[in-house]
């Protein structure tokens, strides 16, 4: 669509990783160089880590492509909501073994004669796991017991980490003592700031062969960036939209307003109609943690409640019998 209208050779903002859109931010190589270093050593374990859209799984394919495929046999894994064993049989079909109606322990024997056959050829194995943050106490064990297929000289594969900040906490719990022990390096991958972010959006618009159409203001960079806080994936997105609409309505010069038409758009979008939105606000006494007292003082407003209408009730039966007011009711026989 909108890439045809400005000339574009491809599309500059797409959501997928593609290391051919790679942008060297600080971070990004400050990142990079960590992973680079941990090739170096060819043992233990990188962790790197990031907000989400932060560029963790383009930042690995980036290195992917500047291996040297001779030497260096990579394997990732991005599936990580599985048991230790359902791992064990996803890491050995990532390097191409077989892997259906197989023991744990023959998927263990396989996964080792595989190694020590890299080994043998002059290779070595990677394994990159990304969304590291979902994977249970359990399987970082199961990971962390492959990195013991040693020679005598050297480890047989190396391991990188890649996910979310929580999972840095849960490298600093208690029962990851021994992963942490193989920890090599780590990073954070923070947000890029304005500066930054602007020279990504030029480099993604350059790398399909911008040619200044549309033309971009000052303050509509500073307003992408205020509502991308840098990270990545929020700039692609906003972008993407904002040439779209600059292909509908046939605009050439993108400026603070026409960002901030987008951006109410994406809000409006992903905001609950009134009423929804009203229902979840409105409190309900399951999601209470105090429900059982709650409940207590309920019951016990509601019998001082039900005394003070009884006590009301026999107030105005007195009132209704006295004599000219009304005559009581004669019983029945």
């Amino acid at each position: 669509m909108y890439e045809q209208y400005y000339g574009f050779k491809a599309k500059p903002f797409q959501l997928k990783p593609d290391p051919n859109f790679f942008f060297g931010s600080k971070g990004h190589k400050r990142a990079m160089a960590y992973l680079e270093y941990g090739l170096s050593q060819g043992e233990g374990f990188i962790v790197i880590t990031g907000e989400v859209g932060a560029g963790k799984t383009t930042l690995v394919r980036n290195l992917f492509r500047n291996l040297a495929s001779e030497n260096i046999i990579a394997a990732q894994i991005v599936n990580t909501h599985l048991d230790s064993d359902d791992t064990l049989r996803v890491v050995a079909a990532a390097f191409g073994l077989l892997y259906e109606n197989v023991s744990k322990a023959d998927l263990l024997i396989r996964l080792e004669q595989f190694l020590r056959a890299c080994d043998r050829q002059g290779k070595r194995a990677l394994l990159v796991v990304d969304e590291a943050q979902n994977l249970s106490p359990r399987t970082v064990e199961e990971l962390r017991m492959l990195s013991n297929f040693q020679t005598d000289d050297k480890s047989l594969l190396q391991t990188f980490l890649l996910g979310q900040p929580e999972f840095r906490r849960t490298l600093l719990s208690g029962d990851m003592q021994r992963l942490r022990q193989r920890v090599i390096a780590t990073y954070h991958l923070g947000p890029m700031d304005g500066t930054e972010t602007r020279a990504y959006i030029e480099h993604r618009l350059n790398t399909v062969g911008w040619n200044g159409d549309p033309s971009m203001s000052e303050d509509a960079f500073a307003a992408i960036y205020d509502y991308s806080g840098g990270i990545p994936r929020k700039i692609n997105t906003l972008c993407d939209r904002l040439f779209l609409m600059g292909y509908l309505e046939e605009i050439h010069a993108f400026r603070s307003a026409e960002v901030q038409v987008v951006i109410g758009d994406i809000q409006q979008e992903f905001n609950l109609p009134a009423s929804e939105a009203e229902a979840q606000s409105t409190p309900s006494l399951t999601d209470d943690p105090d429900m059982p007292a709650n409940l207590e003082h309920m019951d016990e407003r509601l019998s001082k409640m039900e005394k003070s209408v009884i006590s009301v009730l026999d107030l105005l039966k007195q009132i209704l019998y006295l004599p000219g007011v009304r005559n009581p009711p004669k019983e029945k026989n």
